[in-house]
């Protein structure tokens, strides 16, 4: 089972890089230019050194293959490869005057991938297998920081941002929640190693697990249901959630979802670029601790991956599709994904997203938690030029997420693909939806 995405030989890798940078590139523009040494996450990095981390990990991981260009700045390679540690292993606490001025930052940019290009431009590294999975990687690297810029910069303030007009979201059906049962069956984990093919290391090996029968939400949880959880002290009830999640909440003062904000008796949402009230049909983003908290209110459970790739991809007569709705390319009309908005829409947008069991928007439109824990599968081969980019998260504290957001490339929204975070991270876009035993 091949997603259309996945074979290298369809798409100009060169022009997919192209593509790739005018992306993050879109990115630091919507960045006034005194707010680059901000940090609008307390546990990322200052902006600015995304600019020179993603231009540094191309040059790192690309350059000793062709023809072994020399390094400039070895002293700038490293410092945007890694960052500055932060003290102890706390939270980062440089100062905007530990980094570079913006003009060495854009100059050091600004001659990597000039000679980077150069190189690229008649290098064998296009022609061998080795090489063109490097290229891959230097793509979706970036393109996983475009996401994770988009929701980093989410939480700039606006006065920060070069404001754009919102696209308001199209009437919404309303939402009838309800689910929908899965009859059991097996669910194809992973990928096969195919030359022509890219995955990242945590996608290997393909297997097959089974799957007992079980129930799923049609829908992804919306900001209306779980205001109810919020109106119904959800969050002051210590039963629903775990030791370490109640303690974290307690800690951190967390009272409701990092984007909503409450202005005098109502609710907002925080767009990216404008709060509006809060709209009752957007699938709410939450942390795990959230969203494992939300599910036991309601009796209800996270899926396992298995038990979402089966709502997924499965079928009632065994076969399995390479997306959701079918075998047809990722296109506007059947999610929210590749960049196409800035923020969520109404859950019932893109009824032909539906899978096969009749389970909606399961692309896009944000990640969804699962109960399972993110650890490698059997066969696991760490990337000898990448090795910690898997094997330093399988440590016990982070859980798969599947599915996409709004700002996922639509090369990622392949079966295999595995996201992760740790339970407490509130600022990713990522929701939810619940499952019970059929």
């Amino acid at each position: 089972m091949l997603a259309v995405e996945q074979v290298a030989t369809r798409f100009g890798l060169l022009d997919r890089l192209a593509e790739a940078r005018s992306r993050t590139d879109e990115l630091f523009a919507i960045v006034r230019r005194e707010a680059l040494y901000e940090r609008p996450i307390p546990e990322r990095h200052r902006i600015i050194f995304y600019i020179g981390h993603l231009e540094a990990f191309d040059w790192n991981l690309l350059r000793l293959h062709l023809r072994n260009l020399e390094s400039f700045d070895p002293a700038l390679d490293h410092l945007f490869a890694f960052g500055i540690d932060p003290v102890g292993g706390g939270l980062p606490a440089d100062q905007p005057s530990d980094w570079p001025a913006f003009s060495t930052v854009q100059g050091y940019c600004d001659q990597l991938r000039e000679r980077l290009d150069a190189g690229l431009a008649d290098a064998e590294i296009l022609e061998e297998p080795s090489g063109k999975q490097l290229l891959h990687v230097a793509i979706e690297h970036r393109l996983m920081h475009a996401e994770t810029l988009a929701y980093m910069l989410h939480q700039l303030p606006y006065d920060q941002k070069v404001l754009q007009p919102r696209v308001r979201e199209q009437q919404a059906s309303p939402v009838t929640p309800g689910m929908v049962m899965v009859p059991a069956g097996s669910a194809t984990l992973g990928m096969e190693r195919f030359p022509e093919c890219f995955g990242w290391d945590n996608e290997f090996e393909a297997h097959s697990v089974q799957v007992p029968a079980f129930s799923i939400d049609r829908y992804k949880v919306t900001h209306g249901e779980y205001l109810k959880f919020v109106d119904a002290g959800g969050y002051e009830n210590e039963a629903l959630w775990s030791r370490e999640a109640w303690k974290w909440k307690l800690d951190h003062g967390i009272s409701h979802p990092i984007f909503w904000k409450r202005v005098d008796n109502a609710w907002f949402w925080r767009g990216m670029f404008e709060e509006f009230p809060l709209p009752a049909s957007l699938p709410v983003y939450v942390s795990h601790a959230e969203a494992s908290a939300y599910a036991r209110w309601v009796g209800k459970a996270l899926p396992t991956e298995a038990q979402w790739h089966r709502a997924a991809y499965g079928t009632p007569s065994g076969d399995e599709r390479a997306y959701p709705w079918g075998n047809a390319a990722p296109t506007s009309v059947l999610g929210n994904f590749d960049f196409a908005h800035w923020d969520p829409v109404p859950v019932t947008s893109v009824p032909n997203s539906a899978s096969a069991f009749g389970v909606t928007d399961m692309l896009g439109n944000g990640w969804e938690w699962t109960s399972t824990v993110f650890a490698p599968f059997a066969g696991f081969e760490p990337f000898p030029f990448y090795p910690g980019y898997s094997a330093n998260f399988f440590d016990g504290r982070h859980f798969v997420l599947k599915g996409g957001s709004p700002r996922t490339a639509a090369c990622m929204l392949r079966p295999s693909f595995r996201n992760w975070f740790q339970p407490h991270y509130q600022y990713v876009y990522a929701g939810l939806r619940c499952v019970s035993p059929s």
